[in-house]
């Protein structure tokens, strides 16, 4: 494809005819038929897309894809890199330790794969940021925090902004887990900090006009002096129209617990089985676990040994198109993963109205509140354990614990966590990287929802039997 105008042609009629930027996306991983970074790559540059003029630049690899979700082949671009992407991927497959393990590992040589990619877009792109076709570049994803971009000072030089982010990660390992941290393969993250090494980290932060952080843990391992130019807005979101079920059950007895995600120890759903193991045989709970992995012959065992057949269903992997059907007729989502950076299967639970019991911790911890789920202090096993047993023994004795949060966990994630409410976030991001606002954008970390609040309180004036209002808020 030539450059030219047609190249920052709109996805849609911007919303805001007013201030429409053209803006050069860039997002290496974006698929719509993938899950994960991809989709969310795909998801958050389409929603940008409805608020800007902008010109999509991934990798070859999501081409087919893009085209059977219909975007006009005008509107975007792929870049084949896939030779050293591939290769980079060999050796980083090759030194992880197993699959879904070493995820450092990957990140790292992942990066050098996206030095290359990068240096193929300006080669197609340069000319045409230079001569200012471009209002601004954002540079969605990677996500990682640790892969820098050579964009950023090219951009800089050329009097074009950098919009980087959203970065998210470095969820520090909890201490009580170094056991689980060996399990996964996980042996760069006790060198983390070498990342500061990489070419370009520096200058990434230096030279971009702004920066969005996914998390408050990649804002503390921010530099400081980067701060003033840091924005905090989550990395995850959701798409209303991939959630057409609702929750409209009344919880009774047996409970209906879910589980979603990869069966590792990280992810925690042996000590999930372990919490609900007392109750699933008194018949007062059903779980069901969604995934698979390696730990799924250890859950079989346990399963056995602790005589829960009758109680606890392994699904294996489910389509992710069909997942919210086995959540939309659940009560409660429980998830003691010890260290997600984003967690986006919590918001696509609150979407749905099931109710969250997430750790205080990493992403799942910025994303529920008090009033939309159920919060547990990070601690070691044993005591994680007996949390997450006292809540479930807390909501059987008491099943309209869970209901009074369906409605609240719904409206926050549909108000403040969709990909449309997102994109018209950084288009503020936008607005202040142009001059268009004086001010740097603040949502608040977390962020706040005070209308959700007031909501809820209205509806709830008076507390659920049993419960004080100092147990619900």
């Amino acid at each position: 494809m030539t450059e030219s105008t047609s190249l920052i042609c709109p996805v849609h009629e911007p919303m805001d005819v007013k201030f429409s930027p053209r803006v050069l996306l860039i997002a290496e991983s974006a698929n719509p038929e993938w899950v994960s970074v991809p989709l969310e790559g795909w998801s958050h540059s389409q929603a940008i897309g409805r608020q800007v003029r902008s010109h999509l630049v991934t990798h070859v690899r999501n081409a087919a894809a893009i085209e059977r979700a219909g975007l006009c082949s005008d509107l975007f671009t792929s870049i084949d890199s896939e030779l050293v992407a591939r290769t980079a991927g060999k050796v980083g497959a090759f030194l992880r330790g197993g699959a879904g393990k070493g995820w450092t590992t990957v990140m790292a040589f992942e990066s050098l794969g996206y030095y290359y990619f990068e240096s193929l877009v300006w080669k197609q792109f340069g000319s045409a940021i230079r001569a200012g076709k471009f209002d601004l570049v954002h540079r969605i994803t990677p996500l990682s925090p640790t892969i820098p971009s050579l964009l950023a000072g090219k951009c800089r030089k050329a009097g074009v902004p950098f919009v980087l982010g959203p970065l998210n990660g470095g969820v520090p390992w909890p201490k009580a887990f170094n056991s689980i941290r060996r399990k996964e393969r996980e042996w760069l993250s006790f060198v983390r900090g070498a990342h500061k090494l990489l070419p370009g980290y520096h200058g990434t932060r230096e030279n971009a006009a702004a920066i969005i952080v996914g998390s408050g843990d990649t804002w503390n391992q921010m530099p400081p002096r980067y701060h003033d130019k840091c924005v905090y807005i989550p990395e995850n979101a959701i798409e209303p129209s991939r959630f057409n079920r609702w929750r409209t059950r009344t919880t009774k007895r047996p409970i209906q617990v879910v589980f979603v995600g990869r069966l590792v120890p990280y992810k925690g759903a042996d000590m999930l089985l372990e919490a609900a193991a007392p109750l699933v045989r008194s018949g007062e709970l059903q779980l069901k676990i969604i995934g698979d992995g390696p730990q799924m012959a250890q859950l079989r065992e346990m399963i056995a040994r602790e005589q829960l057949s009758g109680g606890v269903e392994l699904t294996g992997w489910v389509d992710h198109a069909n997942v919210q059907d086995h959540l939309a007729n659940s009560d409660l989502f429980a998830f003691p993963s010890i260290r997600e950076f984003g967690g986006g299967v919590v918001l696509e639970a609150m979407a749905l109205g099931v109710v969250p019991m997430v750790l205080r911790y990493g992403g799942p911890g910025e994303l529920v509140t008090d009033q939309t789920g159920f919060l547990i202090e990070m601690a070691d096993r044993a005591q994680i354990v007996a949390s997450f047993r006292n809540v479930l023994e807390r909501v059987v004795v008491n099943p309209a614990l869970i209901d009074v949060r369906s409605a609240p966990a719904r409206l926050r994630a549909m108000q403040q966590f969709t990909w449309d409410v997102k994109a018209r976030q950084v288009l503020e991001v936008y607005k202040w990287v142009l001059g268009r606002r004086p001010d740097k954008p603040d949502w608040g970390m977390p962020l706040q929802d005070p209308e959700t609040l007031h909501r809820y309180q209205a509806l709830h004036a008076s507390p659920v039997p049993g419960e004080t209002a100092e147990s619900v808020c």
